[in-house]
């Protein structure tokens, strides 16, 4: 089969998206407006009878002083990486972006390698042999997703450091996910551990309400981001980052971004945002106040989040990013505790990938960003 590759409209691009059952939320082209400080470009794969097969959201970040770019695509291109021909997929890919005067690209197949259930998590922690996910048996294998990473190795891919720091934002390789398709919400909300039933009801009896916000309602929301960025020693992205994205993934898909505030006596408590790219949906950010946890807001919020995802007729409700540490005294240990509790599964990606076309200043920069 050979293919073409080209730039697309970001019309033809959506489209695409739209065809299929879902993508990641950072491979629409509204994400590119999202990210202002990379140059974007829609690229599309074209089968021999012109039918576009494939897509990817190409962000360009600009080095210091010269003309030459790191190519990025997250969570993507969106392709058949099964394709027993992934070189031909690619390699137009490569050369395209090479000519666009990029130096190195980077990608994230968004193909999954192993998964783990809630089980066999719970019985990892409490094995104290075991310090990281990787060290338990998984309960699901993807034997192709191996293949997919030994072609590229082929190819001269180098697979990326895990969750490597750098340019721009860099995706998380191990996520925690609730399937949500062919199961009840009664089943769903079974397979939580006692201590989340007992905290939704906990919440319910309280009085907490969960209710959806608007626009206008960000303020509220950096205000209860801002107190978790001091209480988790991190940097808040500014409220004029909300904003936009608000409007403009809005602006391209009315229910692509939402917004939650759990409340109690009138009070907001905590806050997420929410993503939905056809049946996928992430909780995307997360805030909460230093009052009120009694209550439960949090519980309360993402029970009504899912049970939405859910009403949507989504097949997966995504808690995002987890570490592989299984170690109770590692600061991001009670991130995984708290998601195991929904009864989801861990999932491993194959991981973010690296490709050299100026091997100079490919190594340049990694000096670079192993300084900051």
């Amino acid at each position: 089969m050979s293919l073409t590759l080209r730039t697309i409209s970001r019309e033809q691009h959506l489209a695409y998206i739209q065809s299929l059952p879902s993508a990641s939320h950072c491979q629409v082209p509204a994400w590119a407006d999202v990210k202002t400080e990379w140059r974007s470009e829609n690229l599309g794969w074209f089968d021999q009878s012109g039918e576009l097969v494939g897509a990817g959201l190409v962000l360009y970040r600009q080095l210091p002083k010269i003309k030459r770019y790191l190519a990025y695509l997250p969570e993507g291109p969106v392709i058949n990486w099964y394709a027993p021909n992934l070189d031909d997929w690619l390699q137009p890919m490569l050369a395209h972006l090479k000519q666009q005067g990029a130096f190195s690209v980077k990608m994230g197949p968004p193909v999954v390698i192993r998964r783990w259930d809630s089980a066999a998590i719970k019985s990892g922690i409490q094995n104290p042999d075991v310090k990281r996910l990787r060290d338990v048996e998984a309960t699901h294998i993807e034997p192709r997703a191996f293949e997919v990473s030994d072609r590229l190795r082929k190819m001269g891919w180098q697979q990326g450091e895990d969750g490597g720091a750098g340019f721009g934002d860099v995706q998380p390789r191990y996520v925690f996910q609730v399937p949500l398709a062919n199961r009840s919400l009664d089943d769903v909300l079974k397979g939580f551990n006692q201590l989340w039933r007992r905290n939704i009801k906990k919440a319910d009896k309280a009085g907490v309400e969960v209710v959806q916000g608007s626009y206008e309602d960000l303020a509220e929301w950096q205000r209860l981001y801002e107190i978790t960025a001091v209480r988790d020693h991190f940097r808040p992205r500014p409220l004029s980052y909300f904003q936009r994205m608000w409007t403009v993934l809005n602006s391209e898909d009315p229910n692509r971004m939402r917004l939650y505030f759990a409340r109690h006596n009138g009070v907001n408590l905590s806050a997420a945002t929410m993503l939905v790219v056809g049946g996928h949906v992430w909780y995307s950010y997360g805030a909460s106040d230093n009052i009120g946890r009694e209550v439960r807001p949090s519980n309360a919020m993402q029970w009504r989040m899912l049970r939405d995802s859910y009403a949507m007729g989504a097949t997966v409700y995504d808690l995002r990013g987890i570490s592989d540490s299984l170690d109770e005294t590692d600061h991001l240990f009670g991130l995984i505790q708290f998601k195991v509790g929904t009864g989801g599964e861990a999932v491993e990606y194959v991981g973010e990938w690296d490709f050299p076309l100026n091997k100079l200043l490919h190594k340049a920069l990694d000096m670079y960003m192993s300084r900051r």
